[in-house]
């Protein structure tokens, strides 16, 4: 049987305040990383990580900006083998710290500053992307749409 790898999105979101939101979760070894999923067939990637968003958070995503394209390939902190193509967005939603209502994919979620984020315990590509966000920032360039 041929295998492709699975494409996915994903974000950091970033609320009025600019706390962003991490979700903790068992397919990641219960690892704290961003809210996302699987892109479906016909889909653009932008609709899907709004489709996403709001399935597993309960929010509204504004702003959509694609950030970083990230690979894992059978990546040893997520819980089965699977090549991932993950393409990873930031956005803002509205208020401050607004209440997440998650789907059985996350355990527990957090809003928190962006210096703080790199304390927690981060997956790989998680970490990867907070860094990638914070590289930019230090250098003068605006990552987020607001």
């Amino acid at each position: 049987m041929t295998q492709y790898p699975l494409t996915t999105v994903g974000g950091l979101l970033r609320d009025a305040a600019g706390n962003v939101l991490l979700v903790r979760t068992h397919k990641w070894s219960n690892l704290w990383g961003i809210p996302g999923g699987k892109v479906e067939y016909g889909e653009s990637l932008e609709a899907a990580f709004l489709r996403e968003i709001r399935e597993e958070t309960g929010l509204r995503a504004e702003n959509p900006r694609m950030v970083m394209v990230q690979e894992a390939i059978e990546h040893p902190e997520f819980h089965a083998p699977k090549h991932f193509i993950l393409i990873n967005y930031v956005a803002d939603v509205t208020g401050v710290k607004p209440v997440v209502t998650l789907n059985d994919e996350a355990e527990e979620w957090r809003w928190l500053s962006p210096e703080i984020a790199p304390e927690l315990p981060l997956n790989g590509p998680t970490r990867a992307l907070v860094e990638n966000i914070a590289a930019q920032k230090r250098r003068g360039e605006t990552v987020w749409a607001r």
